[in-house]
């Protein structure tokens, strides 16, 4: 039986990017309401919550572009959004680097106090939520532990990117107890099979 892909986020950070460096009154230059980052960074190996490593591999995001129809919420909440890839108001694509984001902040009472607490430095992270699609398991001997890296072959679905007050480094839907079921199943790492109970075990040791 397939079970349901579980919603994961990741936390970055974002930029704000101002279109002229001179911005002083009586200049007769706006400031400009792009904001732009990266919402992933390929071949960046990040420590998910104690219980493994994990990196992304380049041309992971390359599917799920085309598929998905990407919002720029702040702290996820659907009732505060910024902009969208289907109407044109949101740029996400993925390059050398990761995955790029740009949006222009809407002029709205929402949107413009959101870009002051921007440049105020009030906001300064970011979380994408998404799916995967394809993963693999590596693993490496660290003394006397073995360390498993989590490496993201393809997502399924990038849902949005979301700047926010509060972000947990890797926070994720996916619970313990979830972790633990997706343990439970045979991952074959350099054509050795892990067995799940064992693996359990030595996470357990990581928190």
């Amino acid at each position: 039986m397939e079970t349901k892909q579980e919603i994961e986020k990741r936390v970055f950070q974002i930029q704000y990017r101002v279109a002229d460096e001179s911005n002083e009154p009586g200049e007769g230059k706006e400031a400009s309401r792009t904001v732009e980052g990266y919402a992933a960074l390929f071949d960046t190996t990040a420590s998910i919550g104690g219980w493994f490593d994990e990196r992304i591999e380049p041309g992971a995001f390359k599917e799920a572009l085309k598929r998905s129809d990407i919002r720029a919420l702040f702290n996820h909440d659907p009732n505060y959004i910024l902009a969208r890839t289907e109407s044109g108001t949101l740029e996400v694509k993925e390059d050398k680097k990761g995955l790029f984001y740009r949006f222009e902040a809407p002029d709205t009472n929402f949107g413009n106090d959101f870009l002051t607490m921007l440049r105020r430095g009030d906001i300064s992270q970011s979380s994408f939520a998404f799916t995967v699609a394809k993963q693999r398991w590596e693993e490496e001997k660290r003394g006397e532990e073995m360390k498993y890296t989590r490496v993201i072959e393809e997502v399924e679905q990038v849902y949005d990117v979301a700047p926010v007050t509060y972000p947990a480094y890797a926070e994720t839907t996916v619970s313990a107890r979830s972790k633990a079921t997706e343990l439970q199943k045979p991952i074959t790492i350099n054509n050795n099979v892990v067995d799940s109970l064992e693996r359990d075990l030595q996470l357990l040791k990581m928190l």
